[in-house]
């Protein structure tokens, strides 16, 4: 047997071992795989947030082990700011090379707004986490409101609150963020201006029902569990979740370094296509409650069950009297397309961005998301995985939000220029 036939047998003949061991449906997956990994060692960051779940189970599951990547080590970061700071880094300087992200986070640091050098960290989204799953709660102090998504009456209790002397406080979770998006967003669009009215402040999502208890702030804007846990420590309620603002928008994403990227591209669609199917796994129902508990643990999210399984079950108790069950806004990790890193999506991020001047009025948005936007790398980990349902365009199409805005990705500026309350660099 030649050297190169032997090879051959020897790598197909592994290839099929793993086959073996992979969940049915993706059974082909690792016969499509791509090359030898450059690396089998990675440090990945998560926050304690439900929506690091993709991660966690591709770790706990053994699915990054099966693509060959037997060395990722899932680091406990305290806050975005942290993350951040870590991603700077890089793996070779103590920090990491790849996380659970906000999305924004991935586009702020590749242009160098939030790096402490102020010099770009270009990095590459491959992957979108999540869609929904996150919340705008309220203190209850503002209980006899009850305030939901469109809440008239909201720019008077602001101004009220604002005459004690106390100004109405905001908490979100990094500057330029998506909490920090979602909570300007909801705010202006019901006649508050969060620059002029608000005070935003920036807590870690872990900390923020803690803040809440203490009187520190009226409303924040997190992930769950914490809205959750908020509401089963009677200490507030849940105003409205994200998903009323936008119905299945995109949130977390799973993002990398650019220059790690580019150095282990075969170990990068490895990380992928295990990411991949650790989303399957974690949208199926038969494995919620196990996926709570395996949550719950505190090396992870350190949260009780109780917060954490009844809105990843659609089960939304809003604190107020009002439950909603199997709600269709519920956290997805896979279902219709929330893993695929939409152009349009980030267009809007970066849109966005630019309204509230963490980046300039001039940035080139096309240019930074292509750069940014890694669907091609999307799509190859899913043939390799031996996914069928890949979308072919890097548009989900128009976006329509509750109060009834239409966000084009084609002319985003279009957006920016008829929106009234901004604040542009």
């Amino acid at each position: 047997m030649s050297v190169f036939t032997r090879r051959t047998f020897l790598i197909r003949t592994a290839l099929v071992g793993t086959a073996f061991c992979l969940p049915v449906g993706l059974a082909g997956a690792a016969l499509a795989a791509p090359g030898k990994p450059e690396t089998t060692t990675v440090e990945l960051g998560f926050i304690a947030l439900t929506d690091s779940a993709p991660l966690i189970i591709a770790k706990e599951k053994g699915y990054f082990a099966k693509e060959g990547m037997t060395g990722v080590e899932l680091k406990k970061q305290t806050s975005w700011a942290v993350t951040r700071d870590n991603l700077e880094l890089g793996g070779a300087r103590g920090g990491i090379d790849g996380a659970h992200l906000l999305t924004p986070m991935a586009y702020l640091l590749t242009t160098g707004a939030i790096s402490k050098s102020n010099q770009p960290v270009p990095m590459n989204i491959l992957a979108r986490l999540n869609v929904n799953g996150q919340g705008i709660s309220m203190s209850k102090e503002f209980l006899k409101y009850k305030f939901t998504v469109k809440s008239p009456g909201l720019s008077n209790a602001v101004e009220e609150k604002n005459k004690t002397g106390d100004k109405f406080k905001a908490a979100v979770t990094f500057p330029g963020g998506s909490h920090d998006l979602w909570m300007r967003y909801w705010l202006a669009a019901n006649g508050v201006d969060p620059n002029k009215k608000a005070d935003l402040v920036v807590i870690p999502p872990p900390q923020m029902v803690a803040n809440m208890q203490s009187g520190t702030m009226d409303t924040f804007c997190v992930g769950e569990p914490w809205n959750e846990r908020l509401v089963n420590k009677k200490l507030g309620y849940t105003a409205l979740t994200t998903g009323e603002i936008w119905k299945d928008h995109p949130e977390k994403a799973f993002a990398m370094r650019a220059d790690w990227v580019k150095k282990n591209p075969n170990a990068a669609l490895r990380l992928l296509m295990a990411v991949q199917q650790a989303q399957k796994w974690a949208d199926n129902p038969a494995n919620t409650k196990e996926l709570a508990t395996i949550l719950a643990q505190d090396k992870y999210v350190k949260a009780s069950v109780d917060d954490l399984l009844p809105r990843l079950q659609g089960t939304i108790d809003y604190g107020t009297g009002k439950v909603v069950k199997n709600s269709p806004l519920k956290m997805k990790f896979w279902a219709n397309n929330a893993s695929f890193p939409y152009k349009s999506h980030d267009t809007w991020f970066v849109t966005e961005d630019i309204r509230w001047g963490y980046l300039p009025k001039g940035t080139n948005i096309k240019a930074l998301v292509g750069k940014v936007n890694r669907s091609d790398l999307w799509r190859e980990a899913a043939k390799a995985n031996g996914i069928k349902e890949i979308p072919a365009s890097d548009s989900r199409g128009v976006e329509v939000f509750f109060d009834g805005v239409r966000f084009d990705a084609t002319n985003p500026m279009a957006y920016l220029n008829a929106l009234k309350i901004k604040t542009l660099k």
